[in-house]
């Protein structure tokens, strides 16, 4: 079995590595981040939406690509790599599966072009505050068609115009698609570690929202979903996690100390060495998941969880362990290597923590052993 890409996707990779890297250097990435006003990079949004990734994974008949989930993939790994300052995971990989996911045809039709133009921007709203979320005590609310509580940290939600919201109707979890437009809503902008990812206070008092899939289906169609999100969102973890060691390595190749570069240093040779294991294991258990998610595999639970849990490991020692090879300069604001360090931090807790995720992975290998 060949778990690897085809060549066609190998090719939109190295298209989007080569438009990514002239269009968003790490100096665009820090206008973002010096700039408060800016809550995501216009300039970058527009662009990937006219290159057509925001529709990669959306069928023709909706105004999408028509690719598939593994042309995401390699987006999604593009797009970590570059740390593009843009809600592109919170649209592509949240509210476009939801709606593919336990949409309805009128929900698609509406949504779903608009999507794949870049003028909907999605947000995944699930936390109510500290801690992993529950869907058990869930306290915001879905009750004659409207949305009660508050939502924090909701990631992009300052700027999404829609929001897939969890909330409980009838004593059940399920997910609801909220405009955010719509009377009822306040958002109030929350500092985080990564201020290039901006995040947002939601509060809903009798706010209008329509259920997706039905209530019964819904804890099952929310379990999906962040499985979806989080074979994706590997991905991500696994494009800066090697540029990170890529820095890591440069630096050590041309920094030197003593009349050596610092690289020929056993020590150094080690963190180099674990990184790019680490990586490795990753992007195993990653192609785990998207030979899963491709397929709709039963496996999909165990995949996701392993790619994610391996994915987070990787980025937070790739990145780690690049400030630590640059030494002093590491830790200055005008060396790049906190940008990375971020963004690990950040992705880390995205769709729940670790912990999470290796309840998850033990649920879904003890599922499968009792079969």
């Amino acid at each position: 079995m060949n778990f690897d890409f085809s060549e066609d996707q190998k090719f939109l990779a190295e298209q989007a590595r080569k438009y990514l890297s002239e269009t968003c250097t790490t100096a665009e990435v820090r206008k973002v981040l010096d700039d408060e006003s800016m809550a995501f990079h216009e300039g970058i949004w527009k662009g990937i939406a006219e290159m057509g990734w925001l529709g990669a994974s959306i069928p023709e008949a909706y105004g999408g690509l028509g690719l598939g989930m593994l042309e995401m993939c390699v987006l999604a790994e593009e797009m970590g790599r570059a740390l593009a300052p843009v809600p592109f995971s919170s649209t592509a990989y949240i509210l476009t599966e939801a709606l593919k996911l336990a949409g309805s045809e009128a929900q698609k039709e509406a949504l779903l072009p608009k999507i794949a133009e870049g003028s909907v921007i999605g947000a995944l709203a699930s936390s109510e505050g500290p801690g992993a979320p529950d869907l058990s005590k869930l306290s915001t609310s879905f009750a004659n068609g409207l949305v009660n509580g508050t939502k924090i940290p909701v990631l992009d939600g300052d700027i999404a115009t829609h929001a897939v919201v969890l909330a409980c109707e009838g004593g059940k979890p399920v997910p609801v698609l909220v405009d955010l437009s719509a009377p009822g809503v306040s958002r109030k902008t929350v500092k985080t570690l990564d201020p290039t990812r901006s995040h947002a206070e939601l509060v809903f008092k009798d706010v209008p929202g329509e259920r997706l899939g039905e209530t019964a289906d819904g804890a099952a169609n929310i379990a999906t979903l962040m499985d979806r999100a989080a074979v994706l969102l590997s991905f991500e973890q696994i494009g800066g996690a090697d540029r990170a060691v890529e820095m890591a390595t440069d630096y050590a190749k041309e920094r030197y100390a003593f009349g050596r570069p610092i690289g020929g240093n056993q020590a150094i040779k080690h963190k180099l060495a674990e990184g790019w294991v680490k990586n490795q294991v990753a992007r195993s258990n990653a192609y785990y998941g998207a030979w899963a998610l491709s397929t709709d595999a039963v496996e999909l639970p165990e995949a996701a969880a392993a790619s994610r849990l391996a994915a987070c490991e990787a980025f937070w020692f790739a990145s780690k362990e690049n400030i630590q090879t640059h030494g002093g300069m590491g830790f200055t604001w005008e060396v790049d290597c906190h940008l990375f360090y971020r963004r690990a931090k950040l992705l880390a807790v995205q769709l729940g923590a670790p912990k999470l995720w290796k309840e998850n992975l033990i649920g879904a290998l003890e599922t499968k052993n009792a079969a």
